[in-house]
């Protein structure tokens, strides 16, 4: 049985971020059908890479990628027919996922404010740049403006300085797969509310705000004042040696942060007399300009002769965090991704077979499989049409949950135990409690997270654990005790999700992997996060964010052109890893929901970024092109790149179509350009490409960025201001939708958080901030397992609770 597989899903989207989102359902049973324009179908059917042995329409594998397990068929929506024929498909549905601008969906006759009435049971998912309530400052975008305007692009990459631009990351549709996850990480959450109340309900989501979620760590400390916020491209960064070196064979990267890195280095090196002039500690404690360049100078001469794969095992050997850049084909030669099955022979009925990458997450019962390829358009037309339509759909039974602490929202009612770290497993608690799960994070004293201990002198007020860790609970349990294990069996009996990212072997030795779980909850969702996920030749390999954009192909493709690889920003990945576990679990229960039964979720973060750069690998599949650094280069628009203004501000312009070209010449006051021999058409501009934006850059450096700005967004054209630091913290529409809000802290004060980057009709109230240490043991222990007040004293004088 698949997961998904009772569900019916309309799909309206036809770009990537909707189709993406139907995609991760489709790929769970769900059955997903995808209305097209007739003729032309979707947008994405003319977006490359194309195989050069398919029919017009039919090759591109962008689409390909996209819309796996679909099925298509065709309506005129502007037509009186079309709409009715729609509004019989809408009755058999239980989900809708549109990506289309606001105010389109009324145009064809679905009024989200009113269709709860008309349809109680039905999830309705809406997918745009800045969400549907975006200003019309924010009504032309595109993936390279909102990766912008989130503040990903002005910060990317890592270590840059204001001489050159900022780049858009990697491949050319980043904005939009991330969103297209959040959108399926809220189905699947409407999904389990609805199984649980009979009721659907609308959702929003904004592809900025979700990016900008991303960055929660950061960003959380910056909106409370406990970072500062200027116009600094460094503002995310780290600081330290890490970064990308030059091997043999290519590239890798290389993490260092700690006395005990360094000395795993020595130990890789043969204690080099130059390693002998640093302090022991200079990581945590040293880090001086001149001392980082002169590490990096060491190193990079070293790795220089290294093979790459070589020196990366080696490194790993001595518990040092070196990975290699892989591009497309070493991802194909992975040992762990074949041992893992994570690529797949798809056979398209136009251009053929080819391999395809799949999902970042094993479930042990109900797996996500690839069981057809992308429809031709219309394919379905006479199997569709043919049926005759039923009744709307009323809202199913509900069905009781015990009590628990209720906030509302579609996961108001279930219980998430958090054994967690740092940023990645955090984030997936985050995303779960912000859709009304009670998350409950496990610490204890003797083994506190780093995000609460380190720099800081006040466990309880740490910046980077208040700002991913709002909304939760906090027990305090002894787990390296056999009385603190049972003790925290006994609350794993009560949850109905445990999410674990300890290092490889951490859970097993603690007694706490899935089999010893199940036999006390048998119907528990576990969910096991790791760089390579929990089985595999690799799988006991560790590492950090960048670490994992290196080793799944995306950090090959961000960089200047024809330059060696950059990677994103340092800080992306962890993030969206957590989001695909959040997703995971929650596909999983909805599946125990029907059936009662339980599972074992694997989620690799290495697997994760490789599924957000699909297409750049279905271009080799297809192709054998291997992606590399293009800069802020787009196969379909020109000019689309980040220009210089005034100030020292950047703006980034993206256009699609030679319309928008015509504007933005007359803007520019150079009208004669719009036709002329050099850029009259997308082939001319490609071909002029640098000439091209010489000249759009020599115009824009006198510009005011915002001035401008508001200008190009008038005449038509895509366009945003890249955002640093201050420009996030101060966004009136980010505050205006709710994604900053003022939660309370532990002192009765209020605190300003990143809030969820959604608007749900049933939405969670979000009031709590990060808890204090142990701050619901009363609770836990008291209300939920029933443990007496005697013994509770006694558990904490034996240490158990502390």
């Amino acid at each position: 049985m698949s997961a998904l597989n009772s569900f019916n899903v309309i799909e309206l989207a036809e770009n990537v971020a909707g189709e993406f989102c139907g995609k991760l359902l489709a790929d769970f049973g769900a059955t997903v059908l995808k209305i097209e324009r007739p003729g032309t179908g979707s947008r994405t059917r003319h977006l490359g890479p194309f195989s050069k042995q398919g029919a017009d329409g039919e090759a591109s594998g962008l689409f390909a990628y996209l819309n796996t397990n679909k099925h298509s068929v065709t309506l005129d929506l502007d037509s009186d027919v079309g709409k009715a024929k729609l509004a019989e498909l809408i009755a058999q549905a239980d989900i809708v996922i549109d990506d289309h601008p606001p105010g389109w969906l009324k145009s064809i006759g679905i009024d989200p404010e009113t269709i709860e009435a008309t349809h109680p049971g039905l999830i309705l998912c809406g997918i745009t740049p800045f969400g549907l309530s975006a200003p019309a400052l924010r009504r032309h975008a595109e993936d390279l403006t909102v990766f912008q305007s989130s503040g990903w692009g002005y910060h990317t990459p890592s270590g840059s300085d204001n001489s050159r631009p900022p780049l858009k990351g990697a491949g050319r549709f980043l904005a939009s797969y991330e969103a297209g996850l959040d959108a399926a990480l809220c189905i699947a959450a409407s999904v389990v509310g609805r199984q649980s109340t009979g009721r659907g309900g609308s959702i929003d989501i904004s592809a900025q705000e979700v990016l900008a979620s991303r960055v929660d760590y950061v960003l959380g400390q910056m909106i409370a004042g406990d970072m500062d916020v200027d116009a600094g491209r460094a503002r995310f960064d780290l600081g330290g040696p890490s970064g990308y070196f030059a091997c043999r064979q290519g590239f890798v990267y290389l993490w260092m942060s700690s006395p005990q890195h360094w000395e795993g280095i020595r130990a890789l090196l043969g204690d080099p007399d130059w390693m002998r002039e640093f302090p022991n500690n200079w990581l945590e404690r040293g880090l001086t300009p001149e001392r980082i360049a002169l590490c990096r100078q060491h190193l990079g001469d070293w790795l220089k002769t290294q093979d790459k794969d070589e020196a990366a095992e080696a490194a790993q050997a001595v518990g040092v965090t070196l990975v290699p850049v892989n591009d497309s084909s070493d991802l194909l030669r992975s040992p762990q991704l074949a041992h893992r099955g994570f690529f797949v022979e798809v056979e398209h009925p136009s251009f053929g077979r080819a391999r395809y990458p799949t999902v970042p997450y094993q479930l042990s019962v109900t797996p996500a499989r690839i069981t057809s390829p992308a429809p031709l358009l219309g394919q379905h037309n006479d199997a569709i049409f043919e049926r005759s339509a039923p009744d709307i759909r009323s809202a199913p039974e509900p069905k009781a949950f015990p009590a628990r602490m209720r906030r509302g929202g579609p996961l108001e009612g279930f219980r998430v135990l958090e054994l967690t770290k740092v940023w990645a497993g955090p984030y997936a608690g985050r995303q779960l409690g912000f859709l009304g799960a009670e998350a409950i994070r496990v610490e204890s004293l003797g083994s506190l997270d780093v995000t609460r201990v380190y720099g800081v002198d006040d466990i309880n007020k740490a910046p980077g654990f208040m700002a991913v860790n709002p909304q939760k609970l906090s027990v305090q349990i002894d787990m390296k005790s056999a009385e603190g294990i049972a003790l925290l069996k006994q609350l794993l009996s009560q949850c109905d999700i445990l999410i674990e990212n300890l290092r490889p072997g951490a859970i097993d030795r603690l007694g706490l992997g899935y089999a010893a779980c199940k036999a006390v909850k048998p119907d528990i969702i576990y969910v096991s996060m790791g760089m390579y996920g929990s089985e595999g030749p690799l799988a006991d390999q560790t590492g950090y964010a960048p670490c994992f954009d290196a080793i799944g192909g995306l950090s090959a493709l961000v960089g200047y052109a024809g330059e060696k690889p950059l990677g994103m920003n340092i800080r992306y990945a962890d993030s969206t890893f957590g989001n695909v576990a959040a997703y995971a679990a929650l596909v999983a229960l909805a599946h125990r929901q029907r059936t009662g039964e339980g599972q074992f979720v694997d989620v690799s973060a290495v697997e994760t970024i490789t599924s957000m750069i699909g297409d750049s690998f279905m271009d080799y599949s297809l192709n054998g092109r291997i992606a590399v650094c293009d800069g802020n280069r787009h196969a379909e628009m020109a000019p689309h790149n980040v220009y210089p203004c005034l100030d020292g501000d950047w703006i980034a312009i993206a256009v699609s179509g030679d319309g928008a070209w015509a504007a933005l010449c007359a803007v520019m006051g150079r009208g004669e350009l719009g036709t002329s021999p050099e850029f009259g058409s997308l082939a001319l501009r490609k071909v002029h490409e640098e000439e091209l934006d010489r000249l759009v850059g020599a115009w824009t450096q006198s510009q005011d960025a915002r001035i401008l700005e508001a200008k190009l967004q008038e005449a038509g054209i895509a366009a945003a201001k890249s955002a640093n630091s201050l420009d996030l913290v101060t966004d009136e529409h980010l505050w205006a939708r709710g994604f900053y809000r003022y939660v309370k802290d532990t002192d009765g004060n209020n605190r300003p958080i990143i809030g969820p980057a959604w608007q749900m009709s049933n939405a969670a109230a979000i009031h709590d901030g990060a808890p204090v240490l142990g701050q619901h043991n009363a609770y836990i222990f008291g209300e939920v397992l029933g443990i007496s007040e005697v013994e509770q004293q006694r558990l904490m004088e034996v240490g158990v609770i502390r």
